[in-house]
């Protein structure tokens, strides 16, 4: 069975100090710089958390964590200093960021919880209200940071780093392209090994727009709710490795073309999930997962873009259909969604959020799933090597989501972790499943 962890988080006393303004360590433009129309949808509007652990290092006791990060964080805002600014709201609606050196808000903490306290294989839900402070009014999208930081030293030396990005401004890739940039400048770099790219204007809508791919994605139902969380979800994490995948696999009819890890697991969930749902058959479900579109370009977006540049593809069926099926059928349909993203796929997006007035994903029986295991979350070096643990600190603010986070186990074993919201009836009936596919060929 795919390790199914109880997500309780650990109750931590943290200590903090007020929060501090980090500016560009030199002066950088004023500009106003709009954002692309892929940036600038309302269902990008939201505040992203990261989390990443590190050990101790005996051998750096002279160095202070806290100050290293900080100081290096500085240094990287001269090359990345948009995110220093705040966004305004232009004619309808039009984000853009101005470059205004406000600076980033950074929060240095301490407890005396030690790495080991939270467990031999470290995984969300992490404690976050304790791990990044909540500042009051920076919630919202305009006027507001665009980045806050916070540095918790832990007991044993080790320490953790924390991070809340507004996605609008940068998708999963781009926040981890500051974050290694300030690695970089922490271990004595004198400038990022990948220049950030603005370049938005590439991914702009065109003057007479037109859409010319459906995009069931941003169809809108009646019922359609974006409230963030059920307050009856349990969560669980899910971990799989080479057997669980192994076994996953072998539900797949060998004439099958070739398909990816995230094709078959992405697959498997949806169809335990919508099982477990128990929907009437012909209710239409979505299954919606992010593509990166950066090489998809002519000519491809350049290495240091750090804007959104991914698609979202729906893959739309009765629930029925997904049931009763095997994994062979949905993973033709997740085929079909993904050859279909290419560079007029992501224009007809562009224009559709300007003919349409930006609308949010359908969230209608919709299940999101997101593959960061090859971001670099688990890359950052501030000097004390790489994470014992990177990703995002919780499912976000999408709600039914699921992020794919590469972590390796107390073996040394590359596994893929899941973290699954659901009601605990729906959850006890999506385990039975997915047990009864990791057991069937077993």
């Amino acid at each position: 069975m795919a390790l199914a962890q109880d997500t309780t988080p650990l109750a931590l006393t943290v200590t903090r100090g007020e929060p501090e303004l980090v500016y560009p360590a030199q002066p950088t433009p004023r500009e106003l710089k709009p954002l692309s129309d892929i940036d600038d949808q309302e269902g990008l509007r939201f505040q992203m958390p990261a989390i990443m652990f590190y050990r101790a290092d005996p051998s750096l006791q002279e160095k202070d964590p806290i100050k290293v990060v900080k100081d290096a964080l500085a240094k990287a805002l001269v090359f990345f200093y948009p995110y220093a600014g705040r966004l305004v709201e232009g004619p309808k609606r039009k984000l853009v960021l101005d470059c205004t050196s406000e600076g980033v808000p950074f929060i240095e903490a301490k407890t005396d919880a030690r790495l080991e306290d939270f467990g031999d294989e470290i995984h969300p839900p992490f404690p976050l209200d304790e791990l990044l402070y909540d500042i009051p009014g920076t919630d919202g999208m305009i006027g507001t940071p665009v980045l806050i930081v916070q540095v918790t030293r832990l007991g044993c030396g080790g320490f953790i780093v924390t991070l809340r990005a507004n996605h609008a401004i940068c998708d999963g890739t781009g926040v981890m392209q500051l974050m290694n940039a300030v690695g970089e400048m922490a271990r004595g770099f004198s400038a990022p090994s990948v220049l950030p790219v603005w370049d938005r204007e590439r991914l702009l809508a065109r003057e007479s727009p037109k859409v010319t791919f459906p995009h069931p994605e941003y169809e809108q139902h009646e019922g359609d709710s974006h409230a963030h969380g059920d307050p009856n979800l349990v969560q669980k994490t899910f971990l799989f490795g080479p057997s669980e995948l192994a076994a996953l696999r072998r539900h797949v009819p060998t004439h099958i073309k070739q398909f990816s890890t995230f094709d078959i697991l992405s697959a498997s969930l949806w169809r335990c999930r919508t099982i477990a749902l128990g929907l009437d058959p012909n209710e239409k479900i979505a299954l919606c997962f992010a593509v990166n579109a950066r090489n998809k370009f002519d000519p491809p977006l350049p290495k240091g873009y750090y804007g959104n540049a991914c698609a979202f593809p729906a893959v739309c069926a009765k629930a029925g259909d997904i049931c009763k099926n095997d994994i062979a059928y949905i993973l033709e349909l997740i085929r079909k969604a993904k050859s279909e993203v290419n560079e007029e796929y992501m224009r007809s997006i562009m224009n559709l959020m300007v003919i349409k007035d930006r609308p949010h994903f359908i969230t209608h029986q919709t299940y999101v799933v997101s593959d960061l295991r090859h971001l670099g979350f688990a890359d950052v070096d501030f000097g004390w090597g790489k994470p014992v643990f990177g990703g995002p600190a919780s499912n976000g603010s999408i709600p039914d989501a699921s992020f794919f986070i590469s972590f390796k186990n107390r073996k040394g074993e590359t596994m893929i972790m899941v973290p699954i919201s659901l009601t605990p009836s729906v959850m006890d009936v999506f385990m039975k499943e997915l047990q009864e596919m990791l057991q069937a060929h077993s």
